[in-house]
């Protein structure tokens, strides 16, 4: 029943995201923002206009991008920034299931409704991986649900539904790392090897593949050390560790082999040209020369980025195009960016250091063996401090880390939200520490009820907490009132800013 709570609020907050990036997109102007906006060479249809009218949110900022690749390919140097898999989806859901509109739509239209549909139904399956994911891992079912719910209103909530990647890439990852909990190996690598074809962080989740089998390496060879006598013990060492350096080596393959084979096709397309620019359409032409940006020419000299010993376009794009490298965004004029950033950073951060104090040998040793109480990962304590956590809060430090020197740090928001389960499962464990209303115990505000009940007292469908606490939401704890504000402000003005070209996260 909790899956059914979690995709009924999903559904719910899919299609108010859709009405209200609609409502605001036609009530406040768009800003004349430079971003990146190629002309339409493709004369419209009948309800384009109406298409645009209710979706044209959508297609803001980056998501102008993943449009233009869906419709036309990779025809400027800089769309290599934006990895495959979102356009081919959005691609074959015009060609396919929206086909039957093609009398009506253009292709961008098509895109366009592509975009709120595709998207939608992204959220939904992530929002069932990251419960399924949440259940596993933690062993508690409410921290799973509370986590859960309040996905459903991430403070990343404009790129879940934009034409951005991140539905897709959090699809996959969190369903992958689920495939994986579960001991489904080559299934896990799969989904994660797909999910580095949406965006190029999933090679982080290349750590996962090397830690997790690890674990279970090891408790194997606890139970052999105890259960196997004579020399037989030494060979189930030996091929205990055998398969446990086949896996990670075929896995990391496996899972590196869409951006190794996107960065050889980025190396074919500019370094080994094959088009001319006659085959360019004069309007695209005309935008690249105004714009500087640089389309695949036979009879022209490659660039200088084909001449590095490792010639990686993903990276002479960040580098060159988005100026994004170690420090460089620590500017004075940047304070409002990393502004922006603190709030997620600050969740990402007292999750390390609350994890950390709750299990401090657990950290040193790495989680990889238990000594003392914390003894045995098949039956860990439920919570967020069990030891099955351990590798998500790392995995959550890194992309922190990261984020925080090397890109763009506004970017954090999303790129965290997408990416790792870790900072809804600490708000969902603030909240249940800190707020009396969400306890099982009877509290000073007999009105509120987290569970229903039959008549015959037995528990019956659990009510969403989340939308429990909003009409008390003055007398709230601080710390609920400060978690929740922070959701929904960043959920509503994500949507009122992004969708009218103004800066956001």
């Amino acid at each position: 029943m909790d899956v059914r709570a979690v995709l009924e609020f999903a559904t719910v907050t899919r299609g108010l995201s859709l009405f209200l990036q609609a409502v605001l997109n036609a009530a406040i102007p768009d800003h004349d923002a430079d971003a990146f906006r190629p002309p339409r060479t493709e004369e419209p249809l009948y309800l384009d206009s109406a298409v645009e009218w209710l979706f044209g949110g959508l297609s803001h900022w980056d998501a102008e991008h993943f449009l233009f690749i869906a419709e036309r390919g990779y025809l400027y140097e800089h769309n290599f920034a934006f990895f495959p898999l979102f356009p081919v989806v959005l691609r074959g859901l015009a060609e396919t299931l929206l086909w039957p509109l093609s009398s009506w739509l253009s292709v961008r239209g098509r895109l366009l409704v592509a975009v709120a549909l595709g998207n939608s139904a992204l959220f939904l399956l992530s929002v069932v991986a990251l419960h399924a994911l949440s259940r596993k891992v933690l062993q508690d079912r409410r921290l799973a649900l509370l986590s859960s719910l309040l996905y459903c209103i991430t403070p990343a909530n404009v790129f879940m539904t934009a034409g951005y990647s991140e539905s897709l890439f959090a699809a996959l990852t969190f369903g992958g790392l689920f495939l994986l909990e579960k001991g489904f190996t080559l299934r896990a690598c799969l989904a994660l090897s797909i999910a580095t074809a949406a965006r190029s962080n999933g090679l982080v989740n290349i750590g996962f593949l090397l830690y997790l089998p690890s674990l279970h390496a090891i408790s194997q060879i606890r139970v052999y050390r105890t259960t196997t006598k004579g020399h037989f013990k030494v060979f189930h060492y030996i091929w205990v560790i055998i398969r446990l350096l086949l896996t990670s080596l075929l896995g990391t393959a496996i899972i590196a082999l869409p951006f190794c084979a996107f960065q050889y096709y980025g190396y074919r397309t500019f370094c080994t040209p094959s088009v001319s620019l006659e085959r360019i359409p004069p309007a695209l032409l005309s935008l690249a020369e105004r714009k500087g940006y640089r389309v695949p020419d036979e009879n022209g000299p490659p660039p200088l980025w084909c001449m590095r010993p490792l010639p990686l376009l993903y990276s002479h794009i960040q580098d060159v195009y988005w100026d994004v490298g170690f420090l460089r965004y620590f500017e004075l004029k940047q304070i409002p960016n990393f502004i922006l950033a603190l709030p997620m950073a600050t969740l990402g951060i007292m999750a390390a250091y609350a994890y950390f104090q709750a299990n401090p040998e657990l950290c040193l040793r790495l989680g990889l063996w238990e000594t003392g109480a914390n003894k045995g990962l098949d039956k860990p304590i439920p919570g967020l401090f069990n030891p099955r956590v351990f590798v998500y809060v790392v995995h959550s430090t890194v992309l922190l880390v990261f984020g925080t020197l090397c890109m763009h740090v506004q970017v954090l928001t999303r790129f965290m939200a997408s990416s790792s389960p870790v900072p809804f499962w600490i708000s969902a464990h603030l909240l249940l520490l800190n707020e009396p209303l969400l306890h099982r115990r009877k509290t000073s505000n007999p009105s509120i009820q987290l569970q229903t009940h039959s008549r015959n007292g037995c528990n019956h469908t659990p009510q969403n907490p989340i939308i429990a606490l909003l009409p008390y939401f003055t007398t709230c704890s601080p710390t609920t009132q400060s978690i929740l504000g922070y959701f929904l402000s960043y959920w509503v003005l994500g949507l009122a800013l992004h969708c009218n070209f103004l800066p956001w996260t």
